[in-house]
């Protein structure tokens, strides 16, 4: 079959022996994939938790059909059609556990579901279970202009947030974050954007931040946390590294909390995907919850969509075709 693979010249389409289900995996005839940040690192070598190196096919999230089950898999049949996330998707077939995938929506084509995984797991599991929003609540989401910041966004409104914030740096996507759920959208570049952080807060800070960015803005985030409030951190495209404010995070008494999948077990993830069917499915069926497409390329030319990715000029996700 074919695949997109990391090899000792770099990343490209080889072909690889399908895999087969064993225990609770299913393989998957995969349709659309979607394309994440830690798919550009991983195309260039660089470890992913446990996964990343050579031999590596990548990718991290999908939409397709049931084509096989191991002899443990229950919840789906052969036929299903079916989204997840979980390693080497970017391929015409891919493995995933059971508990890792939803039944893609009816009124969804594959392009449309290959969106969302990610953004559904890591969003509800940051903006719900860890940062605990609850209605009536103020949010910022650092780097909203991403997938799963617009999904962040989208979730805190529906959740009931009165006041959702998104950052971004680029003016064009800053402008459209109120199309997605921003009350207020920022340039987290700017050094006055605490001040605006404050101000539509009545000077106290916000209840919650979602920060995909850290580096640089980490000890900012803490000036712009209310006394109790919750920093939730997902990512670190800003920088692993930096300056960071330990007497203010007392001052203020904030629960700051690290979140990624590379150390999850699968019965965590399980747990997080199961919470996600419970919680906010109908929003997702509904449509209530969704994510715009920037581009869509056909897997011959995944390299072009990596390149568009690099450019750093899109608003939602970059979907690949099989």
């Amino acid at each position: 079959m074919k695949a997109y693979v990391y090899g000792p010249g770099g990343a490209a389409i080889s072909d690889v022996a399908q895999p087969k289900p064993k225990g609770t995996q299913v393989l998957v005839r995969v349709r659309a994939c979607g394309l994440n940040r830690a798919d550009t690192a991983m195309r260039k070598g660089h470890a992913h938790g446990a996964a990343g190196g050579v031999g590596t096919v990548l990718g991290m999230e999908w939409a397709g059909e049931v084509a096989e089950l191991g002899p443990n898999a229950q919840g789906v049949k052969v036929g299903d059609r079916i989204m997840g996330s979980g390693g080497a998707a970017f391929a015409e077939y891919t493995l995933a556990d059971h508990g890792r995938l939803f039944h893609a929506p009816s009124n969804m084509n594959f392009e449309e579901a290959a969106t969302l995984p990610v953004a559904l797991a890591t969003m509800h599991n940051a903006v719900v279970t860890v940062g605990g929003v609850q209605a009536g609540q103020s949010v910022l989401i650092q780097g909203a202009s991403s997938g799963v910041g617009l999904m962040a966004m989208q979730i805190a409104r529906l959740k009931g947030a009165k006041l959702v914030i998104g950052s971004s740096t680029d003016a064009t996507r800053r402008g459209r974050l109120k199309e997605y759920g921003a009350d207020l959208a920022i340039d987290s570049s700017d050094p006055k954007w605490v001040d605006e952080v404050l101000k539509a807060t009545n000077g106290e800070g916000v209840d919650l931040i979602i920060d995909q960015v850290s580096g640089k803005v980490a000890s900012e985030n803490l000036a712009a946390t209310k006394v109790k409030g919750r920093i939730v951190n997902v990512g670190r495209l800003g920088g692993t590294h930096a300056d960071f404010n330990f007497d203010l995070h007392a001052a203020r008494r904030i629960d700051y909390v690290g979140v990624t999948f590379r150390t999850r077990t699968i019965e965590e993830v399980r747990e997080i995907f199961l919470e996600v069917r419970k919680d906010i499915w109908g929003a997702v069926e509904s449509r209530k919850l969704q994510l715009p497409i920037d581009k869509v390329f056909a897997f011959d030319d995944i390299d072009q969509a990596f390149e568009h990715m690099e450019a750093n000029k899109h608003l939602g996700k970059i979907v690949v075709t099989l």
